[in-house]
C-alpha cells in the first residue's frame, strides 16, 4: 500500500504546489510569501475537511496501513524494562502474540498484544499477526501470572483474526479463544484493552475482555472483515466499501453505540505519521484508566466487569429484536 490514500489526493497535490513555490522562491529569489501563506491556510482547511469527515472505508485503509505502528512500537515507547516471555507450556511459542512484563510509569504491568511484521520475512514469522491456539494460551498464562502478582494487564489488539488454518483447528483454536474469554471475565486484576489497528472477530476479542476498552480513532473492530461481509451478503467481495459503511465498525461509530469506553485521537492522516506523538495520546489514556481502576477494590472489579459486558449484551440483544421486528 502506498504511503497515501485515494481520499488524500487533493491534500497531496496542494502540498506539492506549496513545496514547488517554496523551491521557486529560493531559486529565483522572489518573494511569494503571501501566496504561500494563503495556500497553507487553504491546506489546513482542506485537511480539516477531509480528515474530519472520513468514511468507514477510509478508516479501514488507514487501519491496514503497512507502516501503522504495532504492539512492539508502542511497547518500546510506553514501557521500560520490558521482558518478553515465550511459550504456552503446552505446545510452543507463537510470535503472532508478543507478551511480557514491564513497567509503566514505574508500576509493574503485564503487556500482551498482537504483532504483525514490518516486511515479508517478519510477516511470515509472525503469521501476519494471526495467532494460533498456543498464542492465546501464552497470553492467558501471562494473564494468570499478572493476577497472582496483582499486576494490571494492558492488551493491544491488532489482528485480522485468529489463524483459520487446519493446524490451528487441530490444536483447539476455538477452545483457546473461548477459554480466554471466560478467564479474562474473572481475573481479579485491572485489564485495559486498546484496539490499535484491526480488531478482527474472535481473534481480537480473545484479548478484548477488559475493564476499559479503547480504540484509536482510525482503528476498526468487527465480527468479520468488510470483504468477508460483502462476499456473504452480496456474493461479491469487491463490495467491501459498501459493507464497511453499513457495518458500524469504526471507533466513532462504536463509541456512539456505547460498545467501547472512548476513542483515542489520532494524528491527522494516521498514527504512522508521528508514532511518538501518537504514543503520547495512548500514554495519557492508560494513565487515566489505571488511576480510575486502582480506586476499585479487586474483590469488586470482576462484578463491575460483568456489569459492563452484561450491559453490552442487553444492548445488542435489544437491537437484534428491533431489527427482526
Amino acid at each position: 500500500m502506498a504511503d497515501q490514500f485515494p481520499f488524500e489526493k487533493p491534500i497531496i497535490e496542494l502540498r506539492n504546489k506549496i513545496s514547488e513555490l517554496k523551491t521557486f522562491t529560493l531559486e529565483k529569489d522572489i518573494d511569494l510569501s503571501g501566496e504561500i501563506e494563503k495556500l497553507e491556510g487553504r491546506l489546513e482547511q482542506l485537511e480539516e475537511d477531509i480528515y474530519g469527515n472520513m468514511g468507514a472505508w477510509d478508516r479501514v485503509q488507514i487501519a491496514r496501513h503497512n507502516n501503522r505502528p504495532g504492539t512492539r512500537d508502542y511497547i518500546d515507547r510506553l514501557f521500560t524494562d520490558f521482558l518478553e516471555l515465550h511459550g504456552d507450556r503446552a505446545y510452543g511459542d507463537d510470535e503472532a502474540i508478543i507478551a511480557g512484563i514491564a513497567k509503566f510509569e514505574e508500576e509493574p504491568v503485564t503487556v500482551i498484544g498482537h504483532q504483525r511484521g514490518k516486511d515479508t520475512k517478519e510477516n511470515l514469522r509472525r503469521n501476519f499477526g494471526m495467532p494460533h491456539p498456543e498464542g492465546y494460551r501464552k497470553a492467558l498464562r501471562l494473564m494468570k501470572q499478572a493476577e497472582k502478582f496483582k499486576r494490571p494487564i494492558i492488551c493491544f489488539i491488532d489482528t485480522k483474526g485468529a489463524y483459520p488454518g487446519k493446524a490451528a483447528e487441530e490444536r483447539g483454536q476455538s477452545e483457546a479463544i473461548a477459554k480466554n474469554l471466560i478467564s479474562m471475565a474473572g481475573l481479579k486484576t485491572p485489564i485495559i484493552c486498546i484496539v490499535i489497528g484491526e480488531g478482527g472477530s474472535g481473534g481480537a476479542l480473545a484479548l478484548g475482555v477488559g475493564d476499559r476498552l479503547y480504540m484509536l480513532e482510525n482503528s476498526t473492530y468487527s465480527v468479520i472483515s468488510p470483504e468477508g461481509a460483502a462476499a456473504l451478503l452480496w456474493k461479491d467481495a469487491s463490495q467491501a466499501k459498501r459493507a464497511a459503511e453499513t457495518m458500524k465498525i469504526t471507533a466513532p461509530e462504536l463509541k456512539e453505540l456505547g460498545l467501547i469506553d472512548d476513542v483515542i485521537p489520532e494524528i491527522r492522516g494516521g498514527a504512522h505519521r508521528n508514532v511518538d506523538t501518537q504514543t503520547g495520546y495512548i500514554r495519557l489514556t492508560i494513565k487515566s484508566a489505571l488511576l480510575e481502576l486502582k480506586k476499585i477494590d479487586l474483590s469488586e472489579i470482576v462484578n463491575k466487569r460483568y456489569e459492563k459486558f452484561n450491559k453490552i449484551g442487553q444492548y445488542t440483544d435489544e437491537n437484534v429484536v428491533n431489527a427482526e421486528e
